[in-house]
């Protein structure tokens, strides 16, 4: 078991006094068997009145209403937890699903088919990837396959830091050569749902330690169910699976889904936004 400090701030400075709307935050970790909140807190200024409940992926959110006019808001969640999950490798696969390809059972497909629509248009630079990936008819284990795909994008595309809102097409991340984590995780997901997939997009924190790759930030990869082992998680970031340096706070089966914090505001545009992350190992 491993114990880890989280420190999530953000700060959005306004042109002039605004009334904000209700503001939703999906910072709180996911917890299960492999994650247990010891304690957390969360911040918010001006004053708000803050209600929880979980989504229908079961994602914990708080929704923030305010009163008054405000010209900066303040958001800080500060949770410490434990992960448990310290080998990912350790998991088993259906006998029917070990091998590529294979088909979903019927009634998992009844589940999992918001999971397998396509979220773009397919574009001849996905297909060409994918094939580069997989050979038609080729027989391949299929954690294999997906282990390869993280690892061509991984090694074939430069990571990119973007401010930018909003994910890339998978076409453009080809195109372009680059993109940020959710780039990244986007393409993966497309490319893996084109090779019959299951997936969805995961936004949260990793604990990087020396690697200064992604310093302040939050983090997004992807999951996959494999049949015997369920959601299991691929960052094409780093070209790893995600183990215990991963901590998901949301996963749905589309990026723009999960924001980390998401609201609205009346008053004059104009804002700035500013958002430093700490993760760090706890005594």
């Amino acid at each position: 078991m491993k114990r880890f400090k989280i420190i999530h701030k953000t700060r959005y400075d306004f042109i002039s006094p605004v009334l904000l709307l209700p503001h939703t935050f999906r910072l709180r970790p996911r917890e299960g068997h492999e994650l247990r909140i010891e304690a957390s807190k969360l911040k918010v200024d001006p004053t708000a009145t803050l209600r929880w409940h979980r989504d229908v992926e079961g994602n914990s959110i708080a929704t923030a209403s305010f009163k008054g006019k405000t010209q900066t808001l303040n958001i800080e969640s500060e949770v410490f937890i434990q992960k448990y999950d310290l080998d990912p490798h350790d998991f088993l696969v259906s006998d029917y699903a070990i091998d590529y390809p294979f088909s979903y059972r019927d009634e998992d497909k009844i589940s999992l088919a918001p999971y397998l629509m396509f979220s773009e248009n397919l574009g001849p630079n996905l297909m060409a990837m994918i094939n580069e990936v997989w050979k038609y008819n080729e027989k391949i284990q299929t954690f294999s396959l997906l282990n390869n795909l993280n690892k061509y994008i991984f090694k074939n595309y430069t990571y990119k830091r973007r401010e930018e809102e909003g994910v890339q097409s998978a076409e453009g991340t080809i195109s372009v050569g680059s993109g940020s984590c959710r780039d990244f995780a986007g393409l993966f997901m497309v490319a893996a749902q084109c090779l019959g997939f299951a997936t969805r997009f995961v936004s949260g924190y990793i604990f990087s330690g020396q690697n200064l790759k992604l310093p302040g930030s939050t983090h997004a990869w992807a999951e996959v169910f494999i049949p015997g082992a369920g959601w299991k998680g691929f960052d094409p970031t780093f070209g790893s699976i995600a183990g215990v340096e991963h901590i998901a706070t949301a996963v749905a089966r589309r990026p723009e889904l999960v924001p980390p914090i998401s609201g609205s505001f009346f008053g004059h545009t104009g804002s700035s936004m500013t958002v430093n992350v700490w993760v760090t190992e706890a005594d």
